[in-house]
């Protein structure tokens, strides 16, 4: 008994794993199926994920763990019923990067993104591949760069929609390449953007990679740049931004569980070690690569919170240097 104290002690990762289990023997949670709320629409980037992560939790806790999409307004619909939901646990957010960006881009929310939610667990992170037309006379991201800084306001960018990911990205590496003044687009989702870029009504688009992919591995367009540290194992030869000239250049999407405010710390606790159970899971963890995320099973909920707090403040300066309103 003493060495386990010491083992415990000395190693925080077993306190979450232990935690989980008690709490579900003492019956306090879940007591009920939960509803992981998706405010993003079925079938999309963001639920694909979402839904295997509430598959195989309910796998390894005495409840299902249902998927609830709820879209409106961006996510602000989906993320203001968790904000209001009981705070047991039974109810939690399943959110991305759009998080981040809600206290910026909305002079009005029905709800506080930082002081209603509680973060849990850090599910995994995506990097966006920046694609261009493939007709433009560019074949490296440097002489993109140049090409846009030599003609400024001549070309136009296409993204998701105002305050995505993809566009903070596109508009990160606008500032970070000097200032480049190339004209954004908005669309409703990156598939409807697509047939602009490979028509040359757009000069360039960011986009996740798993969904980037297939368009440059069958030349549709050109891949210029991933917006992660190292390269990815599915497009070798498609540098990073930092590879490309872009200094300190680094961008993702990102998944994340959250929980109301208030919610009980031993019940944070046993969802954080539930979702880490799953994420580090080889058959889970697999099938996620395979859409280019890279998933984390060792997160606690300050650690995430701590990410959260990095990404609002790399974040809220971008959208408001850019002028970026909600549409």
């Amino acid at each position: 008994m003493i060495r386990r104290r010491h083992l415990i002690a000395a190693t925080g990762v077993a306190v979450a794993p232990l935690a989980a289990p008690a709490v579900w023997a003492q019956g306090t949670w879940p007591t009920a199926p939960v509803r992981l709320v998706v405010p993003f629409a079925a079938g999309g980037p963001t639920d694909v994920p979402a839904r295997l992560v509430a598959d195989e939790l309910s796998k390894v806790l005495p409840q299902r763990v249902i998927v609830e999409n709820r879209t409106g307004a961006g996510v602000v619909v989906g993320t203001d019923v968790v904000a209001k939901a009981p705070k047991d646990g039974q109810t939690l957010l399943y959110t991305t990067i759009a998080h981040t960006a809600l206290r910026a881009m909305f002079n009005r929310l029905p709800f506080d993104p930082v002081g209603d939610f509680q973060p849990v667990a850090l599910v995994g992170v995506i990097p966006m591949l920046m694609m261009v037309n493939k007709d433009l006379p560019v074949n490296t991201l440097q002489e993109f760069t140049a090409l846009m800084r030599d003609n400024p306001g001549k070309y136009d960018y296409g993204s998701a929609g105002n305050g995505s990911a993809l566009h903070l990205a596109a508009e990160l590496y606008l500032r970070q390449a000097g200032g480049l003044r190339v004209a954004h687009v908005p669309y409703r989702g990156s598939a409807a953007a697509m047939p602009d870029l490979l028509n040359g009504t757009l000069v360039m688009m960011l986009d996740v990679a798993n969904n980037a992919l297939p368009f440059v591995q069958r030349g549709e367009v050109k891949g210029m740049a991933i917006s992660s540290a190292r390269r990815i194992p599915q497009l070798p030869n498609v540098p990073t931004f930092q590879e490309g000239g872009v200094a300190g250049y680094e961008a993702y999407t990102w998944h994340m569980i959250m929980a109301p405010s208030g919610t009980p710390a031993p019940i944070v606790t046993a969802v954080n070690a539930a979702v880490n159970r799953v994420m580090g899971m080889e058959s889970v963890k697999q099938r996620l690569s395979d859409l280019t995320m890279e998933t984390r099973s060792d997160s606690t909920p300050e650690t995430t919170k701590s990410f959260m707090e990095a990404e609002i403040g790399k974040w809220e300066p971008i959208i408001r240097a850019a002028g970026i309103r909600a549409d």
